[in-house]
């Protein structure tokens, strides 16, 4: 009787545990705050790069992650993805960009 209730305890303790792991948040996951600060990045970087007539801003996506900022898409020229870039550097809250730009 002794062993029978240990082991139930044994596997209840297994059943919590493996249940509050579970619950445990990822360290990948964004706070709400966090999200809208990339949000609010975003959107000032593409602001900014519409505002810049010598980049064709509607052939770039822009997507921000705690501050990094990854640009992706087609430029025509090595000189166009290198504007950019510096102009999406200049925008406040940006931490780093990540150029995924494809030269046509």
């Amino acid at each position: 009787m002794k062993n029978k209730n240990t082991f139930f305890n044994i596997c209840a303790l297994a059943v919590a545990a493996t249940l509050l792991t579970a619950c445990a948040g990822s360290s990948k996951q964004e706070s709400t705050g966090g999200y809208i600060d990339d949000s609010v990045i975003t959107t000032k970087v593409k602001s900014a790069l519409l505002a810049e007539k010598s980049i064709k801003s509607t052939a770039i996506g822009v997507e921000t992650f705690k501050g990094r900022v990854q640009l992706s898409g087609f430029v025509s020229s090595a000189a166009e993805a290198n504007k950019t870039v510096s102009v999406t550097k200049s925008v406040k809250g940006v931490k780093a960009v990540e150029n995924d730009l494809i030269v046509k």
